[in-house]
């Protein structure tokens, strides 16, 4: 599957959490499974052995979850979620990253390769679907919450800025009045005005 619907996934898992740096934390968890997509800077016959089997498996997952945790304020939230998204990633290469690509899930401890007849191929329908699913999810929790997935990669600020853009466009019941203001630039979000409904 697609690294940015990984990341997308494993946003969505951890978007409750209050600290906007152990949501980034268990996104990017959720991603680091492809770290072994690096072997392709040996040379394909590397690529086509180890993606799949470095860091698609339990041991990678347990390493990650607890390396994402540390410097985390909710350490035992995140180590759980970033685990989970871990796995989720697992699944969803497991059925969408085509059916001749098994995963190593205990390698060291073993070489056992895991496969399925009932996946599908890396650009099938079933992926795109699920793409598209997950950015209208991220949309979704971008009103109700105040963050937005940009968040996983840029900054606060500009996250600000998207959730207002995507409020004013799709709930604008959702703003305050008081704290939206004017600029020559268009409309701007002061600190503290996105309001959420978790609260």
């Amino acid at each position: 599957m697609h690294v940015p619907t990984h990341l997308m996934a494993s946003w969505v898992l951890g978007h409750r959490l209050g600290e906007r740096r152990d949501r980034v934390l268990v996104a990017w968890a959720g991603v680091s499974a492809d770290l072994d997509g690096l072997t392709i800077l040996a040379g394909p016959d590397a690529y086509s052995r180890w993606h799949h089997a470095l860091t698609h498996g339990l041991v990678a997952g347990l390493l990650i979850a607890m390396l994402v945790a540390w410097p985390a304020k909710n350490r035992s939230a995140v180590w759980g979620l970033a685990l989970a998204g871990f796995h989720l990633h697992l699944v969803c290469d497991f059925l969408g990253s085509g059916v001749d690509w098994p995963i190593q899930y205990f390698w060291p401890l073993n070489d056992t390769f895991y496969s399925t007849p009932y996946g599908w191929e890396l650009d099938a329908w079933q992926n795109w679907v699920m793409a598209t699913g997950l950015l209208l999810i991220c949309g979704r929790l971008a009103l109700m919450s105040g963050h937005s997935f940009a968040e996983t990669l840029l900054s606060k600020r500009v996250d600000h800025q998207v959730v207002l853009a995507l409020r004013r466009r799709f709930a604008p019941e959702r703003l305050d009045p008081a704290e939206v203001c004017s600029s020559s630039d268009g409309p701007s979000l002061r600190p503290g005005s996105i309001r959420s409904s978790y609260r």
